[in-house]
């Protein structure tokens, strides 16, 4: 079974100050509740081709991953890739001009493997609904 998971929220803030935020890993921990520390394994800042360890905290386990960054728009959109682990997964964000400020649109979607196949259907639930609680939390962050 493939997670497939879509959330998005509107910014009050011009797309290159919120993808400037999002879209740099260092700030992850701030806005993410389940992302416990990222470490850079090449030197910032993002770029194609940039590879990070991640570890978080996610039902109640630590799940350590590294993501590499497969495509980069500046301002638009960037998409990483983690192929380690039960859970290999893309995560994308997306900035879109819109009025009052940036839409934001942030996918994850993978196909789990062993336990977490049989647990697919719970996780994805588990992650819309911490993925729609880390975009306010972005939200609410930048429009301090």
């Amino acid at each position: 079974m493939t997670v497939d998971v879509q959330v998005e929220t509107t910014i009050a803030r011009v797309p290159s100050e919120v993808a400037g935020y999002a879209g740099d890993p260092t700030n992850a921990p701030k806005w993410y509740a389940n992302i416990r520390s990222v470490e850079w394994q090449t030197a910032p800042p993002v770029a194609e081709g940039s590879r990070m360890d991640f570890v978080a905290q996610f039902l109640g386990r630590r799940i350590a991953y590294t993501y590499e960054v497969v495509s980069l728009v500046p301002n638009e959109r960037l998409v990483m890739h983690t192929t380690d682990g039960p859970f290999p997964m893309e995560t994308s964000y997306t900035w879109e001009s819109v009025e009052g400020g940036t839409r934001m649109t942030l996918r994850n979607r993978g196909n789990p493997s062993g336990f977490a196949h049989l647990t697919a259907p719970l996780m994805e639930r588990a992650m819309r609904r911490a993925t729609t609680k880390d975009l306010a939390r972005l939200r609410s962050l930048l429009e301090r």
